[in-house]
């Protein structure tokens, strides 16, 4: 079984790296980007940049669309917070609370420790927080994040995979992975590849389907609802092919037990945005 897996190819998990140099007699470095860091700001750019798309285009939201650029650049900011914040602490607190023993660790974030839950609750912070301080609608602003954030996902597994991280069960089909960080150096689901597909590609298209076929955007919260539930799907097949986390939830895996809520809360969203909107005219602004 072991002669049929594919030996992990060799890609540095550094996009570049300087080595130590010294500066008025001073030793700095190494320094180097992680195609992990890039992976974070070229999903936050991309994701900008195609919100502010979204809102030039009024007839995807209606008569006019209820958010305008000066939103979504104030976004961006405070959505670069909620992922950072919330990813690293939700990590802490979801899966490492051993963490909580050494503060500085918690510090410590080129070492690695994302949640994407804990990055969820941040976004959702972050898309309140702006929506009140800019008196727009936090159900509109909700559905044009919920649209781009496959992105993100996609680039965020394809960096998982290139870390040789969050890798998947031993297996004998004959696309399996030997990765280097595995100390039994048995041969994997390449995890990190199927959760890329599902919840990036498969996700974004279903939601870009949704937006231009279906106009999701005219009835505020449904998009959102269609993510969030989305998400929890596909993230529940995932587990299935992941490595196991070393403790259980009621005998559940950690990211089994976080996306069970988001399943049966983003179901509950899209039928109340769409009972909603049976009932009122679409929100347009505020």
């Amino acid at each position: 079984m072991i002669d049929m897996a594919i030996p992990f190819p060799d890609i540095s998990p550094f996009v570049f790296q300087l080595p130590v140099f010294d500066l008025f007699g001073f030793a700095l470095g190494p320094f180097g980007l992680r195609w992990y860091a890039l992976a974070y700001v070229a999903g936050l750019i991309l994701g900008w940049r195609l919100m502010v798309e979204m809102v030039r285009k009024p007839a995807l939201w209606g008569p006019k669309a209820p958010l305008d650029e000066e939103d979504i650049d104030d976004f961006l900011f405070y959505a670069t917070l909620g992922v950072l914040f919330g990813g690293r602490i939700g990590y802490v607190l979801l899966y490492r609370g051993d963490m909580l023993a050494d503060p500085m660790s918690i510090l410590r974030v080129w070492e690695g420790g994302m949640s994407f839950h804990g990055g969820f609750i941040g976004v959702c912070l972050a898309v309140i927080g702006t929506a009140l301080g800019r008196k727009k609608s936090i159900l509109s602003l909700g559905d044009a994040v919920a649209v781009v954030s496959p992105i993100g996902l996609f680039l965020g597994r394809m960096a998982n995979f290139i870390n040789q991280e969050l890798y998947g069960r031993v297996t004998d089909v004959p696309w399996a992975f030997i990765f280097r960080t595995d100390i039994l150096s048995m041969p994997r689901h390449p995890s990190q590849l199927y959760q890329a597909a599902l919840e990036g590609i498969v996700l974004f298209i279903m939601l870009q389907i949704a937006v231009a076929r279906f106009g999701i955007l005219k009835r505020p919260g449904q998009a959102a609802g269609l993510f969030v539930f989305g998400y929890g799907v596909a993230r529940l097949i995932g587990e299935k092919f992941r490595e196991p986390d070393a403790s259980l939830i009621l005998g559940f895996t950690h990211g089994e037990f976080y996306s069970l809520p988001m399943v049966a809360f983003g179901l509950a969203l899209f039928v109340w945005a769409s009972l909603r909107a049976g009932k009122d005219k679409p929100e347009q602004a505020g």
